[in-house]
């Protein structure tokens, strides 16, 4: 069995599409998932499986949230050692910029037309770093008030993406290490 990090995209957000981490726990593991743990209210879940299709995994998620939970949630799969890959490679320091570091973590790599036009955009205080897996931010005014944020990098570059902060991406590594 292989260590999975699943990061669901807009739940629990503003009163929407609401789910309680104890019923997507208990409804993710009467269906074949195991070892499922899941981390703040915004949809990150930690879990095994033998199934090594990332693409059967979101899809078989996807359809168990509609099913179980009556809407459709965008998805986002990766392994353990993927997401380590990204926290590793992240081009601004963890050390002197914690609050403002941002992981815009892409299911699919960019057209790269679509990168070269991105790479053009310049917002005061924000900074970015794009590669095939992830869109690096560093928000020196916080995200709250960033203009470089999921729905655009989205719009932009025309893959599905969901955001994550260094401090929740350091502890799903650290909990899928654990199970």
């Amino acid at each position: 069995m292989k260590n999975y990090i699943a990061l669901l995209r807009g739940i629990n957000v503003s009163g929407q599409k609401k789910i309680k981490m104890a019923d997507l726990r208990e409804s993710l593991e009467k269906n074949g998932f195991s070892q499922v743990r899941t981390y703040i209210q915004s949809g990150n879940i930690i879990f095994k499986s033998k199934v090594s299709s990332r693409e059967q995994l979101q899809n078989k998620l996807q359809d168990v949230i509609l099913k179980d939970f009556g809407f459709e949630v965008p998805t986002l799969i990766m392994t353990e050692e993927a997401l380590e890959l990204i926290l590793n490679a992240n081009p601004f320091s963890t050390e002197t910029e914690t609050k403002g570091l941002y992981f815009v973590l892409l299911k699919k790599p960019a057209d790269e037309q679509l990168v070269g036009e991105f790479n053009k955009i310049t917002y005061d205080k924000e900074d970015f770093h794009i590669t095939d897996s992830c869109v690096y931010l560093n928000c020196k005014a916080g995200y709250g008030k960033a203009k470089l944020n999921n729905n655009l990098i989205e719009q932009k570059l025309q893959v599905q993406a969901t955001t994550r902060n260094l401090k929740t991406v350091q502890k799903l590594i650290e909990m899928a290490k654990e199970i």
